[in-house]
């Protein structure tokens, strides 16, 4: 990495104001300030995001990404992942993100819904790659301090409304996360952060039309990590962004992207450094949209013990909020593309309760072209529930309510606050591990793999990323052949 520009001042233009205090958390923040728990949970969620990196580079979708990305950018330093090859920082950003994204398997945040792994990983893994080494030590911090500026961003922006206003949240407000990141690798001091939040607020974007049939939608975050590469290095280099990005009225990120709602800037610095969101990242069982995980939680508990059949299904009516509702609900037509499928509740209801599990061979061409799936589908309603009048509803969150009408007339009926895996209902770390080796021993060796989850949970312990950077980069195998 090349060395920070000086600049005039070292301090933001308000520290008091919420660009300021964030940028000053950033640029004072130690390792030793972050709790135990939370850089062992951020370990766990760096093994989840590169497992689901993993098993994502070598999807037909992501050859895709590869072959039209490289030509564009050429040779680099930066790896990527699962390929043996190499490419421009910016461009191996977009490429590791896209892979994170790649399967819907990759963590994200309820409240504030973005997948920061795909946002933060990338990201850094370009930033490690501009020279010097880093160590391991650095790169938690860095991990750790992304995802809790991307989640305050997201809060104060109010990520469930942007989702039902057609935004891609998390590429919307992720960019802010990647430059975050990023900037702690490269010691930036208040300035240099807050013009990095400037540039990343800029740079912004992201429709949710995509999630239909496009490819882009598993490249969104891919975007958000370079251009939030982009910002931190920049601002290292002297180059100014929007300051006071948060507050400003006219042109401002909240003011602008928060337009037909009410954003709370407050969200941004409350209990910062001392509340830690990284522990309420969701770490998912499902290759399918965090949003329809309840659903998919409440189609398995519902056929524990007895084997249901479409001819054996006379109605499936599923309740959710207006998030979920208008982010994962449209009737489907066939054929329908894996992306598809995989954002749409009613598929993704069907195939658990036919398999008993929503996993990457649910996603195969014959597995979305199956006349089974299709009566399912076809016998499906979704409506949306207004939380504040639904007396059921003890609490906010992705509630679920999934009823079954079977043949003869028995009901049956589950409803779901949040999947296992949310914030109250965590996995543990265990169980994150168990999903590692799970994806992994699908795309390489147990013996990488193993090596991999140990410089990974022993991060504070590397004086150098190197032997991970390596182990990253060497080719993958195909998870879908």
């Amino acid at each position: 990495m090349p060395a920070p520009t000086p600049t005039t001042t070292r301090h933001s233009t308000d520290p008091e104001g919420p660009t300021g205090r964030l940028a000053t958390w950033l640029a004072e923040t130690t390792l030793e300030r972050i709790p135990a728990q939370v850089r062992e949970r951020a370990a766990h969620l760096i093994l989840d995001g590169l497992g689901c990196a993993l098993i994502g580079a070598q999807l037909p979708w992501s050859r895709t990404a590869v072959e039209a990305v490289l030509p564009l950018e050429g040779s680099g330093n930066t790896p990527v992942i699962g390929w043996g090859r190499t490419t421009s920082g910016p461009a191996a950003a977009v490429l590791n993100g896209t892979f994170i994204q790649g399967f819907e398997l990759d963590d994200y945040y309820p409240a504030a819904p973005l997948h920061s792994t795909s946002l933060v990983l990338p990201a850094l893994l370009s930033t490690a790659s501009q020279g010097v080494p880093v160590r391991g030590a650095d790169f938690l911090r860095a991990t750790v301090l992304g995802f809790e500026t991307g989640t305050r961003v997201g809060l104060a922006l109010g990520g469930p409304e942007m989702l039902s206003r057609g935004w891609h949240s998390g590429s919307v407000f992720g960019t802010h996360a990647a430059a975050a990141a990023s900037g702690v690798l490269r010691g930036l001091n208040a300035a240099q952060f807050e013009d990095a939040l400037g540039l990343a607020g800029t740079q912004s974007a992201g429709l949710m039309a995509a999630q239909y049939e496009a490819m882009s939608k598993r490249m969104h975050h891919g975007f958000a990590s370079r251009n939030g590469f982009y910002a931190a290095g920049l601002a290292q280099s002297g180059y100014t962004g929007i300051k006071r990005v948060f507050e400003r009225e006219y042109g401002g990120f909240l003011s602008t992207f928060g337009e037909g709602h009410d954003p709370d800037a407050s969200q941004i610095t409350k209990n910062l450094g001392s509340e830690w969101n990284t522990e309420k990242i969701t770490v998912k069982i499902h290759a399918a949209m965090g949003g329809l995980h309840p659903a998919i939680d409440a189609a398995i508990a519902l056929t524990d013990g007895r084997k249901l059949t479409a001819r054996g299904i006379e109605a499936i009516r599923i309740e959710v909020p207006h998030a979920i509702y208008h982010h994962g609900w449209w009737t489907p037509e066939r054929p329908l593309t894996a992306i598809g499928a995989q954002m749409n509740i009613a598929y993704a209801t069907a195939a658990a309760l036919l398999d008993g599990h929503v996993r990457p061979e649910q996603f195969t061409p014959s597995r979305l072209d199956a006349d089974d799936l299709w009566e399912l589908i076809g016998r499906t309603q979704v409506h949306q529930v207004d939380e504040q009048h639904e007396p059921a509803w003890g609490q906010p969150g992705y509630n679920t309510r999934l009823t079954l009408t079977l043949r003869g007339g028995e009901v049956l009926t589950r409803a779901l606050n949040q999947p296992h895996g949310g914030p109250d209902d965590p996995l543990t770390n265990a169980e994150i591990r168990e999903k590692y080796r799970a994806l992994t021993a699908q795309v390489i060796d147990t013996g990488r793999a193993a090596r991999i989850e140990q410089i990974v949970l022993d991060l504070e312990g590397q004086a150098d990323l190197g032997p991970l950077v390596d182990l990253l980069a060497a080719p993958a195998r195909g998870a879908l052949g």
